[in-house]
C-alpha cells in the first residue's frame, strides 16, 4: 500500500479515486473507462509537477521515505555472489553498517553501506542506520581487505548520522569516524560512493570520502539534520524548513558546490515509487564511474581523492 507524504495529499486523493475506479472496471463496469484514463493522466501530470518543484524540506522527507530502497535492496539488485562479512574483530558486529564481497556487473568488488531496516523489528535491529564505533571499524577492515586484493570499493550512504549514545562515545565514536575517513582517503583502490537517502554528518562522510561521489536526485547530504540545526540556531524544531533551506543539502546545491560529482535521476515520484528503476539507474552510474577509474595507478587514485576533498570550499586568492 502506497505511503504518502504530507505534501502529496492532493495526489493521494486522486490515486485513491483511481484505485476505486479500477476495481469497478475490473468488475465489468466499462462505462467509466474513459473517466479512469483521464484521472490517470491528471495524476501523472500532478505527480511530475509536484516533484519538479520540491523544496529542500520536502526533499528531506522524500529521502527519509520508509519505502525507499535500502542497502539490502541494492545488493539484491546489483551484486551477484554476495558474501556478507561481519564484525570489527575487536568488539562486535554492527548491523547498521553492512558489507561484503560480490560481483558487480562482472567485476569483483567490496560493497559497504548503511542499512536502516524495515518495520519496527528491522529498524531496531539495524539501529535505524545509525552506526556505532564497531560499525566504522568493520568498514575500515573491509576497505583494507579490498586494498589487499586490489578490489574497487562501492559505498552506499543512508544515515541520519552516527549513533549519539553514551556507550558509543565511551567506545570512541569520534575516533572511529576519523579513522574511517582517513582510511577512505588512504586506500590505493578505486572508491565510489553514492548518497542514496540521507547523508547525515560525519556518520555519512566516514563512508563517502571517495574518488567519485554520486547522489540521488531526491537524497540529502549535510553536516547536520534540519531539525538539529533548527534546535541549535533557534531553540526549536519548528524552524526545520528554514534550516533545510540554509543548509544547501539538496543534490542540485551540492553539485553546484562540487561536493558531489554526479546527480543520479530518480523515477518520477522518487525512488520509493519505482525501486527497480532507481536501482538500475544507480547501477548504470556506478558502472560508468568505475570504468572511468579503471587502470589508474594506486598512488594517483589516492592523490586524486585527497586533492578532491582538500579543494572543497577553497576560493581563489
Amino acid at each position: 500500500m502506497q505511503s504518502y507524504l504530507e505534501f502529496e495529499k492532493p495526489l493521494a486523493e486522486l490515486e485513491t479515486k483511481i484505485a476505486e475506479l479500477k476495481q469497478l472496471v475490473d468488475a465489468g463496469n466499462t462505462d467509466i473507462a474513459d473517466e479512469l484514463v483521464k484521472l490517470e493522466s491528471k495524476a501523472a501530470q500532478q505527480l511530475q509537477a509536484t516533484y519538479a518543484r520540491l523544496t529542500p524540506w520536502q526533499k528531506t522527507q522524500v529521502a527519509r521515505h520508509q519505502d525507499r530502497p535500502h542497502f539490502a535492496d541494492y545488493v539484491a539488485g546489483l551484486i551477484q555472489e554476495y558474501v556478507p562479512l561481519s564484525g570489527d574483530r575487536a568488539f562486535a558486529d554492527d548491523a547498521a553498517i553492512q558489507g561484503g564481497l560480490g560481483r558487480f556487473r562482472g567485476r569483483a568488488v567490496v560493497v559497504i553501506g548503511h542499512e536502516k531496516g524495515r518495520g519496527t523489528e528491522g529498524r531496531v535491529k539495524h539501529n535505524f542506520g545509525m552506526a556505532k564505533p564497531e560499525g566504522y571499524r568493520k568498514a575500515i577492515r573491509l576497505m583494507r581487505l579490498a586494498e589487499r586484493f586490489r578490489l574497487p570499493v562501492l559505498t552506499l550512504v543512508d544515515t541520519s548520522g552516527a549513533f549519539p549514545g553514551v556507550a558509543a562515545e565511551e567506545r570512541g565514536q569520534a575516533e572511529a569516524i576519523a579513522r574511517a575517513i582517513d582510511c577512505c582517503l588512504d586506500i590505493r583502490v578505486p572508491l565510489v560512493s553514492a548518497i542514496v537517502g540521507e547523508g547525515g554528518s560525519g556518520g555519512a562522510v566516514a563512508l563517502a570520502a571517495a574518488n567519485r561521489v554520486l547522489m540521488f536526485e531526491h537524497a540529502v547530504y549535510s553536516v547536520i539534520s534540519p531539525e538539529g540545526c533548527a534546535a541549535i540556531l533557534w531553540n526549536t524544531g519548528d524552524k526545520a524548513q528554514d534550516a533545510a533551506e540554509a543548509l544547501k543539502l539538496t543534490a542540485a546545491d551540492l553539485a553546484k558546490l562540487k561536493v558531489v560529482d554526479e546527480v543520479v535521476k530518480e523515477p518520477v515520484g522518487g525512488a520509493h515509487r519505482n525501486a527497480k528503476a532507481a536501482i538500475q539507474a544507480l547501477g548504470d552510474a556506478l558502472e560508468a564511474q568505475l570504468k572511468g577509474l579503471a587502470g589508474q595507478e594506486p598512488g594517483a587514485l589516492r592523490e586524486q581523492r585527497r586533492r578532491k576533498f582538500l579543494d572543497i570550499g577553497s576560493v581563489g586568492l
